[in-house]
């Protein structure tokens, strides 16, 4: 079962790419299978932002932590 640490870590390997767009990404908590984190930046009020984070950002962790439910912007 994977750390809220672990989590954060692979997190933190996805950041550079919204960051490179004017964007970001926060975690916030991890529990029970769903990741909360707080979209900033560009990323914050855009229209593909649902889409970074169901085709990003939970696909991607989803690949390392199948236990991985859910992603949910804050």
């Amino acid at each position: 079962m994977a750390t809220k640490e672990e989590i954060a870590h692979s997190l933190d390997q996805i950041r550079p790419l919204l960051q490179r767009d004017g964007g970001d990404v926060e975690f916030v908590d991890y529990d029970d299978g769903v990741l909360k984190v707080r979209l900033m930046g560009t990323c914050r009020g855009c229209p593909y932002s649902q889409m970074t984070l169901s085709s990003g950002i939970k696909q991607r962790l989803q690949q390392e932590f199948p236990e991985l439910k859910d992603v949910v912007n804050i």
